[in-house]
């Protein structure tokens, strides 16, 4: 990347098969998770045929794809109101360390302030500190609740 231009845009139906190949280097990194390209595009095109689920945002610097998040809506009761979940951040290693990551940052947040959320909240691993520096600049604090997860075995094939 030799200039710092960085667009972000909704995702197109013909990017997500190679959005569901970057989220494959994603779960390659993360613990809980195993990387399944059918999976992940099934799950890209559920939240792109539901809009009111959420956003999938795509980061492209001179029309190649660098980066990307996505953005989930859900009603919190404790705010009574809309809350947004920031899910599956990545940026191309290649693109790393040149503001990839705070532009799509900066675009969860509009998305949520745009569609009146009352919180963002995310996940990361615990021992990703500079995930955790780059969210704390703008603003995420750790919190004292403990993710916890059931996995459903109805329709799992593993």
């Amino acid at each position: 990347m030799t200039s710092p231009v960085i667009q972000i845009t909704q995702a197109t139906k013909e990017q997500l098969p190679e959005l569901a190949a970057l989220l494959g280097c994603l779960f390659g990194q993360e613990r809980e998770f195993e990387a399944d390209n059918a999976r992940q595009l099934a799950g890209l095109e559920h939240i792109q045929a539901h809009p009111e689920m959420g956003a999938i945002l795509v980061a492209t610097h001179d029309s190649r794809v660098v980066g990307m998040v996505v953005v989930l809506f859900s009603v919190s009761t404790a705010l009574g109101g809309q809350v947004a979940t920031l899910e599956d951040l990545i940026v191309q290693p290649q693109a790393r360390g040149r503001g990839v990551g705070s532009a799509l940052i900066e675009a969860v947040v509009d998305t949520a302030v745009a569609r009146g959320c009352l919180r963002v909240t995310l996940l990361t691993d615990g021992d990703n500190r500079r995930a955790q520096a780059l969210y704390a600049r703008f603003g995420f604090r750790a919190s004292s609740m403990l993710p916890m997860r059931l996995l459903m075995p109805l329709g799992r094939k593993d």
